[in-house]
């Protein structure tokens, strides 16, 4: 028999309930009238914010996406399982965020910054929203120092800066990724933290990509925010926000941060679909009209921010991928207006051996060369000319037989160029080496070899310069400049290394 008197059970019944009357008054509940796809609509919460967080009976959370006149519809970070017509819902007061901090560094999180690579929980107590306004014109500086991406043809004719926006486009399988993962493995030792958002991407792909950066030690200064094809629209939709959190709290502490987003257009369509169910009305292509500012409040973010705020700088690479090379496609032309740039990959010649694939007619960067050191814009000087008045050339003589030697030598030199700004995959060249490469080029000392030898001749000559010229390695480095003195030692060296 329990000792428990009913005077007991009377004084626990009391306090339950007035515990109970406490949560009523602090919180606002609301019930759910509908519930499917991801995306749930609840009545009786008057008072919610947009992108407010709000809890379910089941611990379940969802986020307000849309205000009406008498209900909300929310878009749901879980199953929807347990939810159903009647479940009571309650206001946190809280906007979306994700805990962010140091011990992130290494280590792969979904999209609500929640560890999925096994190797435990991520002890932090920092929180930061998701969305957040982007830094103001005068809590910016202008974009002068470069982030060099180790691909010859980006850095030579397309530079990037510490606070740009660079789009990577193309059609499918055209290597977006490559560059991007390049330029990541090319911030090893360059105090720059990476984060690489992979967006409907398969899990099996994400998992190549985390071995390649375990292969190159860049896991040691990255971070993988990973949304896969099989999460649900709402986590897809999520991803890139919270891989900027994470972002912005490493760039208010004075950090370079180079951030992915790989890649947005699947961002668009797990957003359209959301905003489909939520019954918006569809646009062009069927999009929702707000699309452009689902993708510029996201891209606003990255800027690099005055010496007084830290100095600190967010470089993005966002990825788009278009359909048979169209560019004219209204999600392509969004992220082009948002962006200060792109690398433009084309299939043509991606299938023609040209790798990485860069179209230079296509292809811009709008920083330019504000972005680059003294010495590379130097040695690069009209690299980008010579290869496009190749390529006309290349389109009117095709057909000819008896070309004048001056337009022989244009073609093979233009041949030679094209050969040299190939390379190989996880291969990233340092400032140095594109500078001798450059040098060496644009003064035509790989014109009289053959071409198919031509990109071996470039590595031997590479690796000769750093057994046996360090000195001239080591005042690259050092200078960032190609005083004429410098150039004469280069192309002596170079010289001996073809006569020999």
């Amino acid at each position: 028999m329990s000792s428990i008197s009913s005077g007991d059970i009377i004084s626990i019944l009391k306090s339950e309930i007035e515990n109970f009357d406490f949560d009523a008054r602090d919180k606002e509940v609301g019930t759910v009238i509908w519930v499917g796809d991801g995306i749930v609509t609840i009545y009786g919460i008057d008072n919610a914010m947009y992108g407010e967080i709000v809890v379910f009976e089941n611990g379940v959370k969802g986020m307000v996406q849309d205000i009406r006149r008498c209900e909300i519809g929310c878009i749901l970070f879980g199953k929807d399982r347990g939810i159903k017509e009647g479940t009571k819902v309650t206001r946190t007061g809280k906007r979306a965020g994700i805990p962010v901090g140091d011990t992130y560094i290494g280590r792969i999180v979904d999209a609500l910054g929640a560890p999925i690579d096994g190797k435990g929980n991520i002890e932090t107590d920092e929180y930061r929203p998701v969305e957040q306004e982007a830094p103001s014109i005068v809590d910016r500086q202008s974009v002068k120092e470069p982030m060099e991406t180790g691909i010859l043809s980006i850095d030579a004719m397309f530079p990037i800066g510490k606070g740009q926006r660079e789009l990577i486009i193309g059609d499918r399988q055209t290597g977006k990724t490559s560059i991007a993962i390049d330029t990541i493995l090319n911030q090893k030792g360059k105090d720059v933290i990476c984060v690489y958002v992979a967006i409907g991407q398969k899990a099996s792909t994400i998992a190549k990509i985390v071995s390649t950066l375990e292969k190159h030690d860049a896991m040691d200064y990255s971070i993988i925010v990973a949304s896969t094809a099989s999460d649900t629209a709402p986590l897809q939709y999520i991803a890139p926000y919270s891989g900027t959190a994470l972002a912005e709290y490493f760039m208010h502490k004075g950090k370079d941060v180079l951030i992915v987003y790989d890649d947005l257009s699947k961002h668009a369509v797990a957003y359209r679909a959301l905003s489909l169910l939520l019954g918006r009305s569809p646009g062009r292509e069927a999009y929702p009209g707000d699309v452009f500012y689902l993708h510029s409040r996201l891209l606003e973010r990255s800027s690099r921010l005055k010496e007084e705020l830290g100095g600190g700088s967010i470089t993005a690479l966002p990825i788009i991928e278009t359909q048979a090379g169209d560019l004219s496609a209204y999600v392509p032309t969004n992220v082009i207006s948002i962006t200060d740039g792109q690398i433009f990959l084309e299939s043509d010649l991606f299938f023609s051996g040209m790798r990485p694939a860069v179209n230079v007619g296509l292809s811009v960067s709008r920083v330019g060369g504000a972005a680059q050191t003294k010495g590379m814009k130097k040695a690069s000087g009209s690299i980008r000319i010579d290869l496009a008045q190749y390529r006309e050339m290349e389109v009117f003589t095709q057909f000819s037989s008896d070309l004048d030697e001056t337009t022989k030598e244009q073609l093979a030199y233009g041949s030679g160029l094209m050969e040299l700004l190939k390379q190989p995959l996880c291969n990233p060249l340092s400032m140095a080496e594109e500078i001798i490469t450059l040098v060496a080029a644009t003064n035509k000392l790989f014109l009289n070899i053959d071409t198919k030898e031509i990109k071996q001749r470039q590595m031997d000559m590479l690796a000769y310069f750093k057994d046996a010229q360090q000195d001239i390695i080591a005042e690259l480095e050092e200078k960032k400049n190609l005083d004429d003195e410098l150039k004469k030692k280069i192309l002596d060296a170079a010289k001996a290394f073809m006569e020999r």
